[in-house]
């Protein structure tokens, strides 16, 4: 089975060799970023380095962030990526509505994830979301949202957090992961930030350097308790139908015994 992604590492387009240095990290999910950690005037040669590097298959999947679909280098970017062996996905920004979504699904066979960072694009979440099967994922673009609604406060972002989340669930597709900490010193702030966005339904995260991949993880990955409370919950269920006791008085129905099974799945990463 496919393991499931915790970490989302970014590396910038135009840097082949930082590129090489993140796909030997530990990322679950290497994302070479064409669009805001490129600058203008090497947009073309971060395309022809990512064009080269996809030519193979990695081991790690590589995914690419084009640029801005109403922009003037995606065109550009699908024409040259889109087809080749060595893309696992794309990344979709700033996405406003599901005709993006479609319009780039007929260019290519790999899996779309849509980034909404705007106000209009988290109120069209549920329809981005059910645009068409090749999307597999949303989630959100938190630095272009703050300044969008002019968000200061961090809890200003949680009503948005949610309504992708929800989004994405409705939809049937995995929980987003959360958007990166860009401060990549504070690792005591990004293990805390973790611990709120899991606690809102989120899995796993982007990150912007190898040094926060194991903060991302272990705040992702189950606790023990967590776990063995999972492995009791599917024990009293095995057999049985509606809700059942477990040793400590609690009750637990069909809801409870599908979010322990999914506890597991993430605690064994498959």
């Amino acid at each position: 089975m496919t393991r499931t992604p915790l970490t989302w590492l970014y590396v910038p387009g135009d840097r082949p060799h930082v590129v090489a240095k993140a796909l030997a990290a530990g990322a679950d999910v290497v994302v070479v970023d064409l669009e805001d950690a490129v600058a203008p005037d090497r947009k073309e040669y971060a395309r022809a380095a990512t064009a080269e590097l996809l030519a193979e298959s990695h081991p790690v999947p590589v995914h690419v962030r084009v640029n801005a679909l109403d922009g003037p280098w995606a065109a550009a970017d699908l024409a040259a990526l889109a087809r080749l062996p060595g893309l696992s996905g794309l990344r979709l920004p700033k996405v406003t509505g599901p005709e993006e979504v479609r319009r780039v699904a007929v260019a290519t066979p790999v899996p779309l994830y849509a980034l909404l960072e705007s106000a209009l694009g988290v109120e069209r979440a549920y329809a981005v979301a059910t645009a068409h099967p090749a999307l597999r994922g949303v989630s959100l673009g938190e630095a272009d949202l703050r300044a969008d609604l002019g968000v200061r406060a961090d809890a200003g972002l949680d009503w948005p957090r949610s309504r992708v989340i929800t989004a994405a669930r409705a939809a049937g597709l995995a929980p987003p992961p959360q958007s990166v900490h860009p401060d990549i010193r504070d690792l005591d702030g990004l293990a805390a930030s973790c611990a709120h966005g899991r606690g809102l339904g989120f899995l796993g995260r982007a990150a912007i350097h190898p040094r926060q991949l194991p903060v991302i993880e272990r705040a992702y990955l189950p606790t023990e308790a967590e776990i063995e409370h999972a492995e009791a919950v599917v024990k009293a269920a095995s057999g049985n139908e509606g809700a059942q006791a477990l040793p400590d008085g609690r009750f637990v129905d069909a809801a409870a015994v599908n979010l322990a099974r999914r506890t597991l799945a993430s605690a064994h990463r498959d």
